[in-house]
């Protein structure tokens, strides 16, 4: 595996955010954001010459504070992991790497009834589950979550040596959303991620 270096700056970490980035914080629709920009409830600037609105920091804070917005939503950049795999050094690495990144959350679990657990407690957008687990294999995994529709919108990625695709097939059937064969560099699980987060 390779490591990888982050790119960008996470959203949280930023000073001014565009009405999009609010939408997302706040868990409003873009519209909304707007029509508040529009009417003064939430401040910020246009850019010069152009239509586009910005938000600072600040005025960000004010609003969510005005609207009982948990201020624990400014790191909505940092989308949720869940890592799931039994070798606790492959793991280590990916959380490590991931959270490198500065845009994840991340958080483990080493069996398929903790996987099943972890889903319920920590709600993540996106699960990276390996196939081989000590007491289920992943497919049960993806099975058990997609028989909850609370959870309609967590996106799986399963991990594996498969290389049959006969098999790949029969672990999308189950639920998978995509198949990722080791071994994988971080680029390619981060672009995967972040693909999948924003489809």
């Amino acid at each position: 595996m390779n490591n990888g270096k982050p790119n960008d700056k996470s959203l949280f970490r930023k000073a001014v955010f565009t009405t999009g980035e609010v939408a997302d914080i706040c868990n409003i629709s873009q519209q909304t954001v707007i029509r508040c920009f529009d009417n003064g409830r939430l401040g910020g600037f246009r850019v010069p010459g152009s239509r586009f609105r910005r938000i600072p920091r600040d005025a960000l804070i004010r609003f969510m504070r005005d609207n009982s917005i948990p201020l624990d939503r400014l790191e909505v950049g940092k989308k949720r992991v869940l890592v799931v795999d039994d070798d606790p050094a492959m793991i280590e690495m990916l959380v490590d790497l991931l959270e490198r990144y500065g845009r994840f959350d991340v958080q483990t679990a080493q069996t398929g009834f903790e996987a099943g657990v972890k889903t319920k407690d920590f709600s993540p957008d996106v699960i990276v589950l390996d196939y081989m687990l000590p007491d289920v294999n992943g497919d049960a995994v993806c099975r058990t979550i997609r028989s909850d529709h609370a959870m309609d919108g967590v996106r799986i990625i399963m991990v594996s040596g498969v290389v049959d695709p006969a098999d790949v097939e029969r672990l999308k059937a189950a639920g998978a959303d995509e198949f990722l064969q080791k071994p994988f560099s971080i680029e390619q699980l981060v672009n995967l991620i972040t693909g999948m987060i924003r489809a």
